[in-house]
Protein backbone atom coordinates (compact mmCIF):
# COMPACT_ATOMS: atom_id res chain seq x y z
CA UNK A 1 0.00 0.00 0.00
CA UNK A 2 2.95 2.48 0.76
CA UNK A 3 4.17 1.81 -2.71
CA UNK A 4 0.75 2.60 -4.13
CA UNK A 5 0.80 5.81 -1.92
CA UNK A 6 3.82 6.94 -3.31
CA UNK A 7 3.14 6.22 -6.88
CA UNK A 8 -0.55 8.17 -6.50
CA UNK A 9 1.07 11.29 -4.79
CA UNK A 10 3.12 12.00 -7.84
CA UNK A 11 0.26 11.46 -9.93
CA UNK A 12 -1.59 13.87 -7.81
CA UNK A 13 1.81 16.34 -8.63
CA UNK A 14 1.56 15.70 -12.18
CA UNK A 15 -2.09 16.87 -12.66
CA UNK A 16 -1.87 20.06 -10.64
CA UNK A 17 1.50 20.97 -12.58
CA UNK A 18 -0.55 20.14 -15.89
CA UNK A 19 -3.68 22.36 -14.87
CA UNK A 20 -1.55 24.65 -12.91
CA UNK A 21 -3.56 24.52 -9.94
CA UNK A 22 -1.13 26.04 -8.04
CA UNK A 23 -2.39 29.19 -9.68
CA UNK A 24 -5.35 29.46 -7.70
CA UNK A 25 -3.28 29.46 -4.48
CA UNK A 26 -0.94 31.89 -5.42
CA UNK A 27 -3.66 34.28 -6.32
CA UNK A 28 -4.62 34.29 -2.69
CA UNK A 29 -3.66 36.88 -0.56
CA UNK A 30 -0.69 35.36 1.09
CA UNK A 31 2.65 36.34 2.84
CA UNK A 32 5.57 37.39 1.01
CA UNK A 33 7.60 33.91 1.93
CA UNK A 34 5.36 32.40 0.21
CA UNK A 35 4.16 34.42 -2.76
CA UNK A 36 8.10 33.75 -3.56
CA UNK A 37 7.90 30.01 -3.85
CA UNK A 38 6.30 30.86 -7.23
CA UNK A 39 9.73 31.97 -8.86
CA UNK A 40 11.46 28.92 -7.54
CA UNK A 41 9.43 25.80 -8.34
CA UNK A 42 10.72 24.29 -11.65
CA UNK A 43 7.82 24.18 -13.59
CA UNK A 44 6.96 27.77 -13.46
CA UNK A 45 9.67 28.31 -15.75
CA UNK A 46 8.08 27.12 -18.81
CA UNK A 47 5.25 28.04 -21.00
CA UNK A 48 1.63 26.79 -19.68
CA UNK A 49 -0.30 24.55 -21.79
CA UNK A 50 -3.48 25.55 -20.21
CA UNK A 51 -3.73 28.86 -21.15
CA UNK A 52 -6.55 28.80 -23.19
CA UNK A 53 -8.30 27.50 -20.34
CA UNK A 54 -10.60 29.60 -17.51
CA UNK A 55 -9.74 28.61 -13.77
CA UNK A 56 -12.43 27.15 -13.37
CA UNK A 57 -12.52 24.43 -16.35
CA UNK A 58 -8.60 23.61 -15.00
CA UNK A 59 -9.74 22.87 -11.58
CA UNK A 60 -12.96 20.70 -13.23
CA UNK A 61 -10.30 18.53 -15.35
CA UNK A 62 -8.09 18.39 -12.63
CA UNK A 63 -10.45 16.92 -10.36
CA UNK A 64 -11.87 14.83 -12.94
CA UNK A 65 -8.52 13.14 -13.75
CA UNK A 66 -7.77 12.64 -9.86
CA UNK A 67 -10.90 10.14 -9.93
CA UNK A 68 -14.40 9.96 -7.58
CA UNK A 69 -13.13 11.09 -4.43
CA UNK A 70 -11.83 14.20 -5.55
CA UNK A 71 -14.73 14.32 -7.75
CA UNK A 72 -17.16 13.99 -4.83
CA UNK A 73 -14.96 16.81 -3.38
CA UNK A 74 -15.75 18.85 -6.60
CA UNK A 75 -19.46 18.36 -6.22
CA UNK A 76 -20.08 19.22 -2.91
CA UNK A 77 -17.99 22.88 -3.91
CA UNK A 78 -20.63 23.27 -6.54
CA UNK A 79 -23.67 23.65 -4.23
CA UNK A 80 -21.92 26.48 -2.11
CA UNK A 81 -22.11 29.26 -4.47
CA UNK A 82 -21.41 31.93 -1.40
CA UNK A 83 -18.17 30.23 -0.91
CA UNK A 84 -16.82 30.36 -4.54
CA UNK A 85 -16.59 32.47 -7.83
CA UNK A 86 -19.43 32.30 -10.44
CA UNK A 87 -16.94 30.70 -12.92
CA UNK A 88 -15.71 28.23 -10.88
CA UNK A 89 -19.19 27.18 -9.66
CA UNK A 90 -20.37 27.08 -13.12
CA UNK A 91 -17.61 24.60 -13.59
CA UNK A 92 -18.12 22.44 -11.17
CA UNK A 93 -21.80 21.88 -11.50
CA UNK A 94 -20.51 20.12 -14.71
CA UNK A 95 -19.39 17.14 -11.78
CA UNK A 96 -22.63 16.57 -11.06
CA UNK A 97 -23.38 14.63 -14.04
CA UNK A 98 -20.97 15.32 -17.70
CA UNK A 99 -18.03 13.04 -16.22
CA UNK A 100 -16.48 11.94 -19.58
CA UNK A 101 -18.51 8.04 -19.95
CA UNK A 102 -16.03 5.32 -20.56
CA UNK A 103 -16.40 3.25 -23.55
CA UNK A 104 -19.57 2.34 -24.82
CA UNK A 105 -18.39 -1.37 -25.47
CA UNK A 106 -16.88 -1.70 -22.28
CA UNK A 107 -19.84 -0.94 -20.38
CA UNK A 108 -21.80 -3.46 -23.09
CA UNK A 109 -19.10 -6.54 -21.97
CA UNK A 110 -19.42 -5.81 -18.12
CA UNK A 111 -23.13 -5.85 -18.28
CA UNK A 112 -23.09 -8.77 -20.12
CA UNK A 113 -20.45 -10.32 -18.06
CA UNK A 114 -22.59 -9.45 -14.62
CA UNK A 115 -26.19 -10.53 -16.21
CA UNK A 116 -24.89 -13.83 -17.64
CA UNK A 117 -26.69 -13.01 -20.62
CA UNK A 118 -26.51 -11.38 -24.20
CA UNK A 119 -28.14 -7.71 -24.20
CA UNK A 120 -30.85 -8.30 -26.95
CA UNK A 121 -31.70 -11.50 -24.69
CA UNK A 122 -32.89 -9.43 -21.94
CA UNK A 123 -33.37 -6.03 -23.33
CA UNK A 124 -35.36 -5.04 -26.50
CA UNK A 125 -33.66 -1.52 -26.80
CA UNK A 126 -30.57 -0.60 -25.55
CA UNK A 127 -28.88 2.65 -26.39
CA UNK A 128 -25.13 2.61 -26.55
CA UNK A 129 -24.92 6.33 -26.08
CA UNK A 130 -24.81 6.79 -22.22
CA UNK A 131 -27.76 9.17 -21.04
CA UNK A 132 -25.23 10.57 -18.14
CA UNK A 133 -21.85 9.32 -16.48
CA UNK A 134 -21.17 10.39 -12.98
CA UNK A 135 -17.72 9.44 -10.74
CA UNK A 136 -18.47 5.64 -10.16
CA UNK A 137 -21.01 4.36 -12.74
CA UNK A 138 -22.70 5.65 -16.09
CA UNK A 139 -26.41 5.19 -17.09
CA UNK A 140 -27.75 3.65 -20.38
CA UNK A 141 -31.24 4.20 -21.32
CA UNK A 142 -33.18 0.60 -22.40
CA UNK A 143 -36.45 -0.90 -22.48
CA UNK A 144 -37.08 -4.15 -20.86
CA UNK A 145 -38.78 -7.22 -23.09
CA UNK A 146 -41.68 -6.74 -21.01
CA UNK A 147 -42.27 -3.23 -21.88
CA UNK A 148 -40.62 -0.84 -19.25
CA UNK A 149 -38.66 1.47 -20.03
CA UNK A 150 -35.66 1.42 -17.73
CA UNK A 151 -32.34 2.76 -16.95
CA UNK A 152 -29.18 0.68 -16.73
CA UNK A 153 -26.50 1.66 -14.71
CA UNK A 154 -23.42 0.34 -14.31
CA UNK A 155 -19.54 0.49 -12.53
CA UNK A 156 -16.42 2.23 -13.81
CA UNK A 157 -14.15 -0.53 -14.18
CA UNK A 158 -10.91 0.00 -12.47
CA UNK A 159 -12.04 2.04 -9.38
CA UNK A 160 -11.27 0.03 -6.64
CA UNK A 161 -6.68 0.91 -6.90
CA UNK A 162 -7.69 4.38 -7.58
CA UNK A 163 -9.62 4.80 -4.54
CA UNK A 164 -7.72 2.49 -2.14
CA UNK A 165 -4.58 4.87 -3.45
CA UNK A 166 -6.66 8.07 -2.71
CA UNK A 167 -7.28 6.54 0.94
CA UNK A 168 -3.94 5.41 1.93
CA UNK A 169 -2.98 8.65 1.40
CA UNK A 170 -6.08 10.85 3.46
CA UNK A 171 -5.19 8.15 6.27
CA UNK A 172 -1.48 9.41 6.33
CA UNK A 173 -2.56 12.90 6.37
CA UNK A 174 -5.11 12.46 9.16
CA UNK A 175 -2.80 10.01 11.32
CA UNK A 176 -0.30 12.64 10.87
CA UNK A 177 -2.91 15.34 11.40
CA UNK A 178 -3.95 13.39 15.22
CA UNK A 179 -0.15 13.33 16.46
CA UNK A 180 1.15 16.77 15.33
CA UNK A 181 -2.13 18.78 16.23
CA UNK A 182 -4.36 19.07 19.40
CA UNK A 183 -7.11 20.92 17.15
CA UNK A 184 -6.66 17.98 14.62
CA UNK A 185 -7.00 15.21 17.08
CA UNK A 186 -10.97 16.99 18.36
CA UNK A 187 -11.61 16.28 14.66
CA UNK A 188 -11.63 12.77 14.67
CA UNK A 189 -9.76 12.66 11.62
CA UNK A 190 -9.00 9.15 11.05
CA UNK A 191 -12.61 8.27 12.55
CA UNK A 192 -13.80 10.35 9.75
CA UNK A 193 -12.02 8.91 7.02
CA UNK A 194 -12.49 4.92 8.23
CA UNK A 195 -16.34 6.41 7.93
CA UNK A 196 -15.47 7.83 4.26
CA UNK A 197 -13.99 4.90 3.45
CA UNK A 198 -16.86 2.81 4.24
CA UNK A 199 -19.49 4.82 2.31
CA UNK A 200 -17.33 4.87 -0.99
CA UNK A 201 -17.12 1.24 -1.50
CA UNK A 202 -20.49 0.56 -0.06
CA UNK A 203 -21.44 2.80 -3.14
CA UNK A 204 -19.77 0.56 -5.13
CA UNK A 205 -21.97 -2.51 -4.74
CA UNK A 206 -25.26 -1.73 -6.55
CA UNK A 207 -27.37 -4.47 -4.49
CA UNK A 208 -26.71 -1.93 -1.96
CA UNK A 209 -27.60 0.76 -3.95
CA UNK A 210 -31.33 -1.29 -5.03
CA UNK A 211 -31.85 -2.32 -1.51
CA UNK A 212 -31.43 1.44 0.03
CA UNK A 213 -33.73 2.92 -3.15
CA UNK A 214 -36.40 0.12 -2.26
CA UNK A 215 -36.04 1.33 1.45
CA UNK A 216 -36.71 5.05 0.34
CA UNK A 217 -39.27 4.15 -1.49
CA UNK A 218 -41.05 2.55 0.97
CA UNK A 219 -40.85 5.01 3.14
CA UNK A 220 -42.38 7.76 1.10
CA UNK A 221 -44.93 5.27 -0.53
CA UNK A 222 -47.95 7.39 -1.92
CA UNK A 223 -46.06 10.65 -0.50
CA UNK A 224 -46.66 13.48 -2.46
CA UNK A 225 -43.07 14.83 -1.37
CA UNK A 226 -40.93 12.02 -2.93
CA UNK A 227 -40.92 10.06 -5.39
CA UNK A 228 -38.22 7.01 -5.75
CA UNK A 229 -37.98 5.19 -9.13
CA UNK A 230 -39.12 1.33 -8.78
CA UNK A 231 -35.98 -1.15 -8.48
CA UNK A 232 -36.29 -4.39 -10.90
CA UNK A 233 -34.44 -6.90 -8.85
CA UNK A 234 -34.56 -9.33 -11.25
CA UNK A 235 -31.46 -8.12 -13.70
CA UNK A 236 -29.52 -6.44 -10.27
CA UNK A 237 -26.45 -7.55 -10.13
CA UNK A 238 -23.18 -5.90 -7.43
CA UNK A 239 -21.95 -3.77 -11.06
CA UNK A 240 -25.37 -3.35 -12.76
CA UNK A 241 -28.36 -1.78 -11.66
CA UNK A 242 -31.48 -1.89 -13.88
CA UNK A 243 -34.07 0.42 -12.42
CA UNK A 244 -37.65 2.56 -13.72
CA UNK A 245 -36.52 5.73 -16.37
CA UNK A 246 -37.93 8.76 -14.88
CA UNK A 247 -39.16 11.54 -16.35
CA UNK A 248 -38.43 15.48 -15.47
CA UNK A 249 -36.77 18.65 -14.74
CA UNK A 250 -33.20 18.63 -13.31
CA UNK A 251 -33.91 20.48 -9.73
CA UNK A 252 -31.22 23.34 -10.73
CA UNK A 253 -32.74 24.06 -14.43
CA UNK A 254 -34.47 27.11 -13.19
CA UNK A 255 -35.40 28.51 -16.17
CA UNK A 256 -37.54 25.30 -17.43
CA UNK A 257 -38.94 25.08 -13.92
CA UNK A 258 -40.51 28.85 -14.06
CA UNK A 259 -41.57 27.62 -18.05
CA UNK A 260 -44.19 25.05 -16.14
CA UNK A 261 -44.98 27.82 -13.78
CA UNK A 262 -43.48 25.80 -10.20
CA UNK A 263 -44.49 26.93 -6.75
CA UNK A 264 -40.81 27.85 -5.93
CA UNK A 265 -41.52 28.63 -2.35
CA UNK A 266 -43.72 25.22 -2.27
CA UNK A 267 -40.50 23.66 -3.54
CA UNK A 268 -38.20 24.42 -1.11
CA UNK A 269 -40.41 24.15 1.63
CA UNK A 270 -41.02 20.55 0.76
CA UNK A 271 -37.35 20.05 0.18
CA UNK A 272 -36.38 20.77 3.66
CA UNK A 273 -39.58 18.90 5.09
CA UNK A 274 -37.90 15.78 2.96
CA UNK A 275 -34.81 16.32 4.96
CA UNK A 276 -36.34 16.55 8.51
CA UNK A 277 -38.57 13.57 7.32
CA UNK A 278 -35.47 11.39 6.62
CA UNK A 279 -33.47 11.91 9.52
CA UNK A 280 -36.25 12.24 12.32
CA UNK A 281 -39.23 9.74 11.33
CA UNK A 282 -37.41 7.60 9.44
CA UNK A 283 -33.47 7.87 10.45
CA UNK A 284 -32.40 6.82 6.71
CA UNK A 285 -31.72 9.81 5.03
CA UNK A 286 -30.19 10.22 1.28
CA UNK A 287 -26.70 11.52 2.20
CA UNK A 288 -25.81 12.31 -1.58
CA UNK A 289 -28.41 14.99 -2.63
CA UNK A 290 -26.25 16.90 -5.23
CA UNK A 291 -27.99 18.87 -7.80
CA UNK A 292 -27.51 15.71 -10.84
CA UNK A 293 -28.96 13.11 -8.49
CA UNK A 294 -32.69 15.69 -7.57
CA UNK A 295 -34.96 15.82 -10.12
CA UNK A 296 -38.82 17.67 -9.94
CA UNK A 297 -41.55 15.71 -11.27
CA UNK A 298 -43.71 17.94 -14.26
CA UNK A 299 -46.91 16.75 -12.70
CA UNK A 300 -48.87 18.93 -10.92
CA UNK A 301 -46.14 22.31 -11.22
CA UNK A 302 -48.35 23.93 -8.24
CA UNK A 303 -47.58 21.61 -5.78
CA UNK A 304 -44.38 19.95 -6.98
CA UNK A 305 -42.50 16.60 -6.25
CA UNK A 306 -38.91 15.73 -5.71
CA UNK A 307 -37.30 12.74 -7.64
CA UNK A 308 -34.68 11.22 -6.15
CA UNK A 309 -31.98 9.08 -7.69
CA UNK A 310 -28.73 7.61 -7.15
CA UNK A 311 -29.41 5.88 -3.47
CA UNK A 312 -25.91 4.62 -3.29
CA UNK A 313 -24.82 6.37 0.10
CA UNK A 314 -27.41 6.38 2.80
CA UNK A 315 -27.11 7.47 6.20
CA UNK A 316 -28.64 7.04 9.59
CA UNK A 317 -28.75 7.47 12.84
CA UNK A 318 -29.19 6.36 16.26
CA UNK A 319 -32.14 6.69 18.68
CA UNK A 320 -29.41 8.50 20.96
CA UNK A 321 -28.37 10.80 18.45
CA UNK A 322 -31.89 11.44 16.98
CA UNK A 323 -33.03 12.56 20.40
CA UNK A 324 -29.65 14.71 21.04
CA UNK A 325 -30.57 16.67 17.68
CA UNK A 326 -33.48 17.17 17.65
CA UNK A 327 -33.78 18.57 21.16
CA UNK A 328 -30.47 20.57 20.67
CA UNK A 329 -32.43 22.21 17.52
CA UNK A 330 -35.45 22.71 19.45
CA UNK A 331 -33.77 24.56 21.66
CA UNK A 332 -32.08 26.36 19.25
CA UNK A 333 -35.59 27.63 17.27
CA UNK A 334 -36.33 28.92 20.69
CA UNK A 335 -33.27 30.66 21.21
CA UNK A 336 -32.86 28.29 24.26
CA UNK A 337 -28.72 29.11 24.60
CA UNK A 338 -28.12 27.85 27.91
CA UNK A 339 -30.51 24.74 27.10
CA UNK A 340 -27.85 24.28 23.87
CA UNK A 341 -24.87 24.63 26.09
CA UNK A 342 -26.44 21.89 28.54
CA UNK A 343 -27.12 19.39 25.86
CA UNK A 344 -23.70 19.45 24.50
CA UNK A 345 -22.04 18.99 28.16
CA UNK A 346 -24.42 16.19 29.06
CA UNK A 347 -23.79 14.59 26.08
CA UNK A 348 -20.12 14.61 26.38
CA UNK A 349 -19.49 16.34 23.58
CA UNK A 350 -17.68 19.07 25.25
CA UNK A 351 -15.58 18.33 28.78
CA UNK A 352 -18.26 18.10 32.00
CA UNK A 353 -16.14 20.77 33.94
CA UNK A 354 -17.17 23.28 31.27
CA UNK A 355 -18.21 26.59 32.63
CA UNK A 356 -22.21 26.41 31.63
CA UNK A 357 -22.72 30.58 31.49
CA UNK A 358 -18.98 30.58 29.15
CA UNK A 359 -20.15 27.98 26.77
CA UNK A 360 -24.22 29.99 26.41
CA UNK A 361 -22.78 33.59 26.20
CA UNK A 362 -19.98 32.16 23.13
CA UNK A 363 -23.16 30.17 21.27
CA UNK A 364 -25.74 33.24 21.66
CA UNK A 365 -22.64 35.43 19.98
CA UNK A 366 -22.65 33.22 17.02
CA UNK A 367 -26.25 32.11 16.76
CA UNK A 368 -27.93 35.48 17.47
CA UNK A 369 -27.34 37.26 14.51
CA UNK A 370 -28.51 34.81 11.84
CA UNK A 371 -32.22 34.81 13.30
CA UNK A 372 -34.71 36.41 11.66
CA UNK A 373 -32.83 36.74 8.34
CA UNK A 374 -33.92 35.18 4.88
CA UNK A 375 -31.64 31.83 3.82
CA UNK A 376 -30.30 34.23 1.34
CA UNK A 377 -28.72 36.80 4.30
CA UNK A 378 -26.78 34.00 6.12
CA UNK A 379 -23.43 32.87 5.17
CA UNK A 380 -23.49 29.24 6.85
CA UNK A 381 -20.20 28.92 6.06
CA UNK A 382 -19.34 31.85 8.27
CA UNK A 383 -21.54 30.62 10.44
CA UNK A 384 -20.20 27.42 10.86
CA UNK A 385 -16.37 28.78 10.59
CA UNK A 386 -17.33 30.95 13.78
CA UNK A 387 -18.94 28.30 15.22
CA UNK A 388 -15.95 25.67 15.18
CA UNK A 389 -13.50 28.61 16.00
CA UNK A 390 -15.94 28.42 19.53
CA UNK A 391 -15.83 24.77 19.87
CA UNK A 392 -12.06 24.68 19.58
CA UNK A 393 -11.89 27.23 22.51
CA UNK A 394 -14.32 24.53 24.61
CA UNK A 395 -12.67 21.33 23.27
CA UNK A 396 -15.60 20.17 21.73
CA UNK A 397 -15.11 16.99 20.08
CA UNK A 398 -17.07 16.30 16.16
CA UNK A 399 -18.70 13.40 16.03
CA UNK A 400 -17.39 10.80 13.11
CA UNK A 401 -21.22 9.65 12.98
CA UNK A 402 -23.14 12.86 11.92
CA UNK A 403 -20.08 13.70 8.89
CA UNK A 404 -22.63 12.86 6.44
CA UNK A 405 -25.85 14.48 7.75
CA UNK A 406 -23.51 17.78 8.02
CA UNK A 407 -22.48 16.73 4.14
CA UNK A 408 -26.48 16.66 3.12
CA UNK A 409 -27.26 19.53 5.50
CA UNK A 410 -24.71 21.74 2.83
CA UNK A 411 -26.47 20.21 0.21
CA UNK A 412 -30.01 21.28 1.40
CA UNK A 413 -28.52 24.99 2.19
CA UNK A 414 -26.64 25.08 -1.46
CA UNK A 415 -30.33 23.54 -3.40
CA UNK A 416 -32.27 26.07 -1.09
CA UNK A 417 -30.49 28.59 -1.96
CA UNK A 418 -31.05 29.13 -5.90
CA UNK A 419 -34.22 27.48 -5.66
CA UNK A 420 -36.31 30.24 -3.38
CA UNK A 421 -33.30 32.49 -1.84
CA UNK A 422 -36.02 34.06 0.80
CA UNK A 423 -36.79 30.41 2.32
CA UNK A 424 -37.27 31.10 5.99
CA UNK A 425 -35.51 27.82 7.12
CA UNK A 426 -36.22 28.25 10.83
CA UNK A 427 -40.25 28.54 10.25
CA UNK A 428 -40.40 26.33 7.99
CA UNK A 429 -38.50 22.97 10.24
CA UNK A 430 -39.81 24.09 13.35
CA UNK A 431 -43.25 23.03 12.95
CA UNK A 432 -41.94 19.47 12.27
CA UNK A 433 -39.67 19.48 15.19
CA UNK A 434 -42.35 20.48 17.34
CA UNK A 435 -44.57 17.85 15.51
CA UNK A 436 -42.00 14.87 16.36
CA UNK A 437 -41.30 15.81 19.86
CA UNK A 438 -45.11 15.22 20.60
CA UNK A 439 -44.99 11.90 18.94
CA UNK A 440 -42.60 10.62 20.73
CA UNK A 441 -43.79 10.90 24.20
CA UNK A 442 -47.81 10.05 22.97
CA UNK A 443 -49.21 7.18 24.53
CA UNK A 444 -48.86 4.95 21.43
CA UNK A 445 -45.20 5.36 21.76
CA UNK A 446 -45.03 5.01 25.60
CA UNK A 447 -46.76 1.59 24.91
CA UNK A 448 -44.25 0.70 21.92
CA UNK A 449 -41.46 1.61 24.44
CA UNK A 450 -43.23 -0.65 27.18
CA UNK A 451 -43.82 -3.71 25.20
CA UNK A 452 -40.02 -3.75 23.93
CA UNK A 453 -38.93 -3.85 27.70
CA UNK A 454 -41.43 -6.83 28.37
CA UNK A 455 -39.54 -8.49 24.99
CA UNK A 456 -36.62 -8.75 26.86
CA UNK A 457 -37.14 -10.63 30.06
CA UNK A 458 -36.44 -13.53 29.22
CA UNK A 459 -32.95 -12.68 27.20
CA UNK A 460 -31.98 -10.78 30.79
CA UNK A 461 -32.89 -13.80 32.91
CA UNK A 462 -31.35 -16.07 30.73
CA UNK A 463 -27.74 -13.54 30.87
CA UNK A 464 -28.14 -13.19 34.79
CA UNK A 465 -28.41 -17.30 34.78
CA UNK A 466 -25.71 -17.59 32.88
CA UNK A 467 -23.54 -15.10 34.71
CA UNK A 468 -24.14 -16.49 38.06
CA UNK A 469 -23.48 -19.87 36.85
CA UNK A 470 -20.45 -18.85 35.76
CA UNK A 471 -19.39 -16.90 38.96
CA UNK A 472 -20.41 -20.10 40.79
CA UNK A 473 -17.61 -21.79 39.17
CA UNK A 474 -13.86 -20.38 39.49
CA UNK A 475 -12.76 -23.64 37.77
CA UNK A 476 -14.06 -23.59 34.30
CA UNK A 477 -12.62 -27.66 33.95
CA UNK A 478 -13.65 -29.01 36.94
CA UNK A 479 -17.47 -27.69 37.17
CA UNK A 480 -19.86 -28.96 40.13
CA UNK A 481 -21.57 -32.40 40.22
CA UNK A 482 -25.26 -32.33 38.00
CA UNK A 483 -27.16 -33.05 40.85
CA UNK A 484 -25.28 -30.07 42.56
CA UNK A 485 -26.23 -28.03 39.67
CA UNK A 486 -29.93 -29.14 39.27
CA UNK A 487 -30.57 -28.31 43.24
CA UNK A 488 -29.21 -24.72 42.81
CA UNK A 489 -30.38 -24.02 39.79
CA UNK A 490 -33.95 -22.71 40.64
CA UNK A 491 -32.06 -20.32 43.22
CA UNK A 492 -29.61 -18.97 40.82
CA UNK A 493 -32.22 -17.91 38.48
CA UNK A 494 -34.64 -16.35 41.35
CA UNK A 495 -31.29 -14.50 42.68
CA UNK A 496 -29.47 -13.75 39.47
CA UNK A 497 -33.23 -12.26 38.48
CA UNK A 498 -33.92 -10.22 41.19
CA UNK A 499 -30.41 -8.76 41.76
CA UNK A 500 -30.43 -7.71 37.45
CA UNK A 501 -34.07 -5.95 37.90
CA UNK A 502 -33.16 -4.35 41.55
CA UNK A 503 -29.56 -3.40 40.42
CA UNK A 504 -31.78 -1.53 37.20
CA UNK A 505 -34.44 -0.20 39.66
CA UNK A 506 -31.61 1.33 41.91
CA UNK A 507 -29.90 2.59 38.84
CA UNK A 508 -33.12 4.84 37.53
CA UNK A 509 -32.84 6.56 41.08
CA UNK A 510 -35.91 4.99 42.96
CA UNK A 511 -38.11 2.49 45.17
CA UNK A 512 -40.41 0.31 43.31
CA UNK A 513 -43.73 2.54 44.19
CA UNK A 514 -42.27 5.27 42.79
CA UNK A 515 -44.41 5.65 39.23
CA UNK A 516 -42.09 6.68 37.01
CA UNK A 517 -40.28 3.24 37.58
CA UNK A 518 -43.31 0.53 37.35
CA UNK A 519 -42.15 -1.01 33.79
CA UNK A 520 -39.20 -2.43 36.09
CA UNK A 521 -41.20 -3.22 39.03
CA UNK A 522 -43.52 -5.29 36.71
CA UNK A 523 -40.15 -6.89 34.55
CA UNK A 524 -38.77 -8.01 37.97
CA UNK A 525 -42.27 -9.43 38.84
CA UNK A 526 -42.81 -11.25 35.25
CA UNK A 527 -38.99 -12.58 35.66
CA UNK A 528 -39.56 -14.01 38.81
CA UNK A 529 -42.53 -16.20 37.64
CA UNK A 530 -40.46 -16.95 34.63
CA UNK A 531 -37.98 -18.11 36.73
CA UNK A 532 -39.78 -19.82 39.20
CA UNK A 533 -42.44 -21.45 36.39
CA UNK A 534 -39.50 -22.95 34.42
Amino acid sequence: MKLLAVRRLLRIQRVVIRYRLDDLLFALPLPWFLRALRYVLPWRWFPRKTLDLSRGARLRLALQDLGPIFIKFGQILSTRRDLLPEDIADELMKLQDRVPPFDSQVSVKLIEEQLGKKISEVFSRFDVEPLASASVAQVHAAQLKTGEEVVVKVIRPGLKPVIAQDLAWLFILARAAEKLSADARLLHPVDVVSDYEKTIYDELDLLREAANASQLKRNFDGSPLLYVPQVHWDWCRPKVLVMERIYGIQVTDLATLADQRTDMKMLAERGVEIFFTQVFRDSFFHADMHPGNIFVSTVNPWSPQYIAIDCGIVGSLTPEDQDYLARNLFAFFKRDYRRVAQLHIDSGWVPAETKLNEFEAAIRTVCEPIFEKPLKDISFGQVLMRLFQTARRFNMEVQPQLVLLQKTLLNIEGLGRQLYPDLDLWNTAQPFLERWMRERVSPKALLGNVHSQFEQIPHLANMARDLLERMSQPHAYDPPPAWHRRRDDWFLRLLGTAHLAGGAILAAGGPLNQLAYWPAGIMMAVGLYLVVRR
